[in-house]
C-alpha cells in the first residue's frame, strides 16, 4: 500500500476541488496513483465541482440566523449562478447550515487564502517560542510549527472546519456536494457574526 502524503492530497484537491477526506480515500483506493484517484473522484461525482468553480455566481440568498434569544446572530451571503437555484430548497438549506456553522464555531476567515501572511507568521512564532520553552529539539520544531499552523487554519477557516453535524466532512466538502447536486457554482461571499457583549476593534 502506497504512503499517502499531504502533498499528494493537496495536488488532487487543487485539480478537483474535492474535500481532503475524499481525496485521501481516492488516493488510498488508487494505491497512490494520481490519475486513478482522479477517475475515482469523477466516478463519484466529486470532481465535477472544479469545472463549475470558474462560473459567475451573483444570485443567491442572505441567510440570517439568531441563537440563544438573540445572544448570537449571524448574517451570511451565499451566491449561486441563477435565481432558480438560489430559490431552491437545497441551496437555501446549505446557506442556513453555513449560518449555523458560523454561529457555533466563530470562524475568522472563509478561505485559507483569506488568512493574512502576518497572521500565519504570528502563529508560527508563538508555536516556535512554545516549543523552545518546552525544550523541543531544533530538528522537530518546523514540524511542530507546521502542525500548529494547520490546527489554526482548521479551527478558524470556515471552509476547512469540520461540519458540526458530521465531522467526517468539512464545509468545503458540504459545499462541493451542494455544487454537484444543484449543478451550479456556489460561493460563500461574506459573513458577519455578532455575540452579545463582544467588543470589536471599532469599540
Amino acid at each position: 500500500m502506497a504512503t499517502i502524503t499531504t502533498e499528494m492530497i493537496k495536488k488532487l484537491r487543487e485539480a478537483t476541488s474535492a474535500g481532503i477526506l475524499d481525496c485521501r480515500k481516492a488516493l488510498e483506493a488508487a494505491d497512490g496513483d494520481f490519475d486513478k484517484a482522479l477517475d475515482y473522484l469523477r466516478e463519484k461525482g466529486l470532481a465535477t465541482a472544479a469545472k463549475r468553480a470558474s462560473r459567475q455566481a451573483s444570485e443567491g440568498v442572505i441567510d440570517v440566523y439568531s441563537h440563544g434569544a438573540g445572544r448570537v446572530t449571524v448574517m451570511v451571503e451565499v451566491n449561486s449562478e441563477t435565481d432558480f437555484v438560489g430559490r431552491s430548497d437545497k441551496f437555501r438549506e446549505f446557506a442556513h447550515e453555513v449560518a449555523l456553522q458560523i454561529a457555533a464555531t466563530a470562524p475568522l476567515y472563509i478561505r485559507e487564502e483569506d488568512v493574512p501572511q502576518s497572521v500565519i507568521d504570528h502563529e508560527a512564532e508563538i508555536a516556535t517560542t512554545k516549543a523552545r520553552e518546552e525544550g523541543k529539539k531544533d530538528a522537530i520544531i518546523p514540524r511542530i510549527v507546521e502542525g500548529a499552523v494547520t490546527k489554526f487554519k482548521d479551527e478558524f477557516v470556515l471552509m476547512r472546519q469540520k461540519y458540526i453535524r458530521d465531522d467526517s466532512k468539512t464545509i468545503q466538502d458540504l459545499m462541493n456536494e451542494t455544487i454537484v447536486s444543484t449543478g451550479e457554482n456556489i460561493v460563500i461571499r461574506r459573513f458577519a457574526r455578532w455575540a452579545l457583549g463582544e467588543t470589536t476593534s471599532e469599540d
